[in-house]
């Protein structure tokens, strides 16, 4: 650490000394341990070392930006002059800053250092549980591994953070298979801090396994309707990234596009629904501590109780328009749960399919929306029938947030964000 400290410092320094007075300097060094298994079978471990420095000048409000992966003296001076080169070219903005110094700390977070007989075991324990749990599974890409990292950050106006954190990360990619038949391939994982618990256990893991196994055989659905359309966590994830970022991200504020650019501390979603930003809750691990820009990071709401509270800007776009910086840069989203089972909400839909997977382009700006509905379950009548082939589902993202017809009760965790199964209505689900 002290080593990185130090070529941290070196860096602002040699950027003051070109009499540029804005910069930021991030050094840092990571070493990889890596399990690979393919086919059910160990293929690979290895061990990584990644170091990397990135360097940001604002020379008279035109930013330059380089990023190299070697961090001696040499690569140092050369990224520094690369940088302001870059910068030279650039329009002027007075808009860039950087974050003033108030108190500069050292975190540690998570587990820096693997254990990695533990995590072996750990490994080949998963792969035995998916074996006999789950036979008809086939298990495309296993990646397990831990990640120690150190860095130092600095900026020109004082700012110091030293990182030292490490975390153990599951990845999975497989599908199900019964003779000639096959289901379309789903990804699963987590991150943990501890090796307490079996693998299989954490997350969604053995309930993705589950489902993919029912989705060997798949029936069309028939026709056209108008129905409910249930979102487990992984799902509900890209569900609020596509909601969140076209309304309250730093593009559509800053061009003005948002439709919800008037509607702070306005009703923008049933009252059931709260999201926060949340990278310092203990269910979230490794979460960021501070911005890019040397802000420390806070928890903050974005949607509370159905009302907009906090647009998603960076320190950039909120000197642009004039509007206050998000608390953090993270997307660390935790929903709060409802007072429903998962069960009983299905019990309660009459026609709709619960989404495993949605493949689509982006919103438009309105929030319209049209995907392909993969990895899915067909409802009817309060009941699962049956797994159903690739269907398209169309509607709204803002009309979405205000037809929620439940949250459940249930939450899964996987490390990164904590979110329940929520079911929406009215959405347009497209069969043959």
């Amino acid at each position: 650490m002290e080593n990185l400290k130090a070529k941290a410092s070196k860096c602002i320094e040699l950027i003051k000394e070109k009499g540029i007075e804005k910069a930021i300097c991030s050094v840092s060094s990571n070493v990889i341990s890596e399990f690979n298994a393919d086919g059910g079978e160990f293929s690979l471990f290895r061990t990584l070392f990644d170091n990397s420095l990135s360097v940001t000048v604002y020379n008279k409000g035109r930013k330059g930006f380089v990023s190299v992966n070697r961090i001696d003296d040499d690569s140092i001076s050369r990224a520094v002059e690369n940088c302001i080169s870059a910068s030279e070219s650039a329009t002027p903005d007075e808009a860039w800053d950087v974050a003033p110094v108030t108190e500069n700390a050292a975190f540690v977070k998570g587990c820096p250092e693997p254990d990695v007989d533990r995590l072996f075991e750990r490994t080949e324990e998963l792969m035995r549980d998916i074996a006999s749990r789950h036979p008809l599974i086939i298990i495309e890409q296993m990646i397990v591994k831990h990640i120690r990292g150190e860095s130092a950050y600095r900026n020109s106006n004082g700012v110091e953070y030293n990182t030292l954190y490490g975390e153990y990360s599951i990845e999975l990619m497989f599908s199900a298979h019964e003779g000639s038949l096959s289901s379309s391939f789903y990804g699963s994982g987590v991150c943990t801090d501890t090796l307490e618990k079996s693998f299989i256990t954490l997350g969604s893991i053995e309930e993705d396994l589950a489902n993919v196994e029912k989705q060997i055989r798949t029936v069309p659905i028939e026709g056209k309707f108008i129905g409910t359309v249930l979102f487990p966590p992984q799902s509900l994830a890209s569900v609020l990234y596509s909601a969140l970022g076209n309304f309250c991200g730093n593009t559509t504020i800053l061009d003005g596009t948002s439709i919800w650019k008037e509607e702070l501390n306005k009703k923008v979603a049933d009252e059931r629904i709260t999201v926060t930003s949340a990278p310092l809750d203990d269910r979230i691990i490794c979460g960021e501590m501070f911005t890019s820009e040397g802000f420390r990071s806070e928890n903050y709401y974005i949607i509370k109780e159905g009302i907009l509270k906090s647009f998603m800007l960076s320190y950039y776009v909120a000197n642009k328009t004039g509007r206050d910086r998000a608390k953090n840069a993270s997307a660390s989203f935790i929903m709060s749960p409802g007072d429903i089972s998962v069960s009983d909400i299905i019990k309660g839909i009459d026609k709709g399919i619960i989404v495993g997977r949605l493949s689509g382009g982006e919103p438009s700006t309105n929030g319209d929306f049209t995907g392909v509905a993969k990895n899915s379950f067909y409802i009817e009548n309060g009941k699962i029938v049956n797994a159903v082939s690739e269907t398209m589902i169309s509607g709204n993202l803002a009309d979405l947030m205000k037809n929620l017809r439940a949250i459940s009760s249930e939450v899964i965790c996987d490390g990164a964000t904590v979110l329940p199964y929520a079911a929406f209505d009215n959405v347009t689900i497209s069969g043959k």
